[in-house]
C-alpha cells in the first residue's frame, strides 16, 4: 500500500512515466517543437456532434494558424460522405477517412489529433496518441473516471506531448478578466462558488436490442466499455445518459462550469468531501432507458472550508441571478458577489443593487500584445496550436492537469450520487477515506484489448 501511495503522490505532480502494453507505438520525433512556419497536420477523431464543431474550427484556422485538417476518423462510416463533402468545399482538399484510430496514430504525417469521441474513449484514445508521439486536443470531461485522468497526465509527460482539454472558457478574454478580478480580491476572499447547468431535456424513448448497422464498427465503438447488445437508444448522443459511456449532464455540460468554479476559487487541488443527490424526474422510466439523473445537486468542500456547489436541472426551470443564468457561475466573497454568464460578468459590492465592475464596465481598449487573433470561437484551439510551436506545457490554457482536476469534480459527484452518501476524498492519493466500495468506482473493469493499465 505504501508503494502504491507514494506512486500516486508522485503522479499528482504529473511526473511518473508509464506505458500501455500491446499497442505497438513508441514516442516519435513529432513531440519536438514544431517550427513557426511549419504546417501542422491534424486528424479529428469522432466526427458527429461536437466533432463537427472541431472540424469547422480547425478549418477556420487553416490560414490563421497554418493548420491542415488531413484526416477524419469515426467508428460509424455513415458520416464520412457528408463530412468529407463539407471539408472538401472549405479546404479545397478531400480528407482521408479512417474508422480505425490506430491507423491515424500510425500516420507519420499527423502532428496532432482532436478527440471528440464519447467520454468512455477519451482517455484510451489520448494515451494511444501520446504513445505515438501525437499532441492531443481532447474534449471534456477529460476522462470517464479518475484513474484514467491520472494516466493521461502521465502519458503526456512521459512522451513529451501537449494535451489540451476542451474547456474553452479558459481562452475567453472576458472570463479570464473575471477570474483575474476574483484572484485580485475584487469581492474580497471568495469562499463559495456555484455552477449551473439548466438544460431541459425530454425523453429519448426506448427500443429493443437489434443488429448494428453495416456502417458501424460496433466492437470498436464500445471499446473500453462492457459488451452489451447493440441498442440504437444507447448510441449517438444518447450515450451521455448511460453510466458505461457517459457521465450525465453533470459530466457533460457540467465540466465547463465546474472548471470555472474551481478556477475562481483558485483551487489547484481535489476537494476533501463530496455529497450529491438527485434523480430522474418528469420522465417515465418505463418509456425511457436513461440511467443518469436529470436533476442533481452536488456540494464539495475543500481543506480550508471553502465550498463549491453545482446544480443540474434537466426539466423546466427559471434562470438565476440578475443575468438569468442557466449555464454559468456565481461567486460569493466576503465583500460582494460576481455573476458570470458566457462571456458576460457583473460584480456587486455588498448589498448594492448596481454592479461596480464587469464586462463593459469601465473597460479600456486592451493593450497590443503581439498575439495573433483567432477567428471567432477559435481562441482555445489556436492556443493549442501556439503551444505546439512553443513546445511548452505552460503555454496551454487548459493543460491536461487542469482538465483532470476539473473533470474529477463531476466524476466524484456521480460516485456520491450512485452510492447515496457523503464521501471523504484524499486528494493526495486520489483515494476515498476508508471506503473500498467507493474506491472501486475510481476506475472500471476494462474490456480487452481496450485497457487502461497502470503502465502507459
Amino acid at each position: 500500500m505504501t508503494k502504491r501511495r507514494e506512486f500516486i503522490k508522485t503522479g499528482v505532480l504529473g511526473t511518473a512515466g508509464l506505458a500501455i502494453g500491446g499497442v505497438g507505438f513508441s514516442a516519435r520525433s513529432y513531440s519536438s517543437v514544431i517550427g513557426a512556419n511549419e504546417r501542422i497536420n491534424l486528424a479529428v477523431i469522432g466526427i458527429r456532434g461536437q466533432g463537427g464543431g472541431h472540424i469547422n474550427t480547425w478549418l477556420s484556422l487553416k490560414e490563421n494558424r497554418n493548420v491542415n485538417l488531413k484526416t477524419i476518423c469515426d467508428t460509424d462510416e455513415q458520416f464520412f460522405a457528408e463530412r468529407s463533402k463539407a471539408i472538401t468545399e472549405k479546404n479545397g482538399v478531400k480528407p482521408v477517412t479512417e474508422w480505425d484510430m490506430q491507423k491515424v496514430f500510425a500516420d507519420k504525417e499527423i502532428h496532432a489529433v482532436s478527440i471528440a469521441t464519447p467520454n468512455h474513449w477519451h482517455a484510451l484514445a489520448t494515451i494511444w496518441a501520446c504513445q505515438a508521439g501525437k499532441h492531443v486536443y481532447v474534449e471534456k470531461p477529460a476522462s470517464h473516471n479518475i484513474f484514467e485522468g491520472r494516466k493521461m497526465i502521465e502519458a503526456s509527460r512521459k512522451y513529451n506531448v501537449r494535451v489540451q482539454t476542451g474547456t474553452q472558457n479558459r481562452s475567453i478574454r472576458n472570463v479570464m478578466a473575471a477570474m483575474k478580478f476574483l484572484h485580485d480580491g475584487g469581492i474580497g476572499e471568495v469562499f463559495m462558488a456555484k455552477g449551473n447547468c439548466y438544460k431541459p431535456r425530454d425523453s429519448f424513448g426506448i427500443a429493443k436490442d437489434s443488429t448494428p448497422p453495416a456502417t458501424l464498427h460496433y466492437d470498436r465503438w464500445l471499446g473500453p466499455a462492457p459488451y452489451r447488445a447493440y441498442n440504437e437508444k444507447r448510441l449517438h448522443y444518447n450515450w451521455h445518459w448511460f453510466w458505461d459511456t457517459g457521465n450525465g449532464d453533470t459530466g457533460n455540460q457540467g465540466p465547463h462550469q465546474f472548471d470555472i468554479a474551481r478556477w475562481g476559487l483558485n483551487k489547484n487541488e481535489h476537494p476533501v468531501s463530496v455529497f450529491s443527490m438527485g434523480g430522474i424526474f418528469g420522465i417515465d422510466p418505463a418509456e425511457c432507458a436513461q440511467e443518469t439523473p436529470n436533476t442533481q445537486t452536488s456540494i464539495f468542500k475543500y481543506s480550508d472550508g471553502k465550498i463549491l456547489e453545482f446544480e443540474t436541472r434537466g426539466r423546466y426551470t427559471n434562470g438565476e441571478s440578475s443575468l438569468d443564468i442557466r449555464i454559468g457561475n456565481t461567486f460569493y466573497g466576503t465583500d460582494g458577489y460576481l455573476e458570470l454568464d458566457g462571456d458576460t460578468w457583473k460584480a456587486f459590492r455588498k448589498r448594492e443593487k448596481e454592479p461596480f465592475a464587469g464586462s463593459g464596465i469601465g473597460e479600456k481598449k486592451p493593450a497590443e500584445t503581439g498575439y495573433l487573433a483567432a477567428p471567432g470561437g477559435a481562441d482555445h484551439y489556436a492556443n493549442f496550436i501556439d503551444a505546439l510551436r512553443s513546445g511548452k506545457n505552460e503555454t496551454l490554457h487548459a493543460d491536461i492537469t487542469e482538465g483532470h482536476l476539473s473533470s474529477s469534480l463531476p466524476i466524484l459527484a456521480n460516485i456520491s450520487y450512485r452510492l447515496g452518501r457523503e464521501l471523504r476524498f484524499i486528494g493526495e492519493y486520489e483515494k476515498f477515506a476508508g471506503d473500498p466500495e467507493a474506491d472501486l468506482m475510481l476506475t472500471r473493469a476494462y474490456r480487452k484489448p481496450y485497457e487502461v493499465g497502470d503502465d502507459v
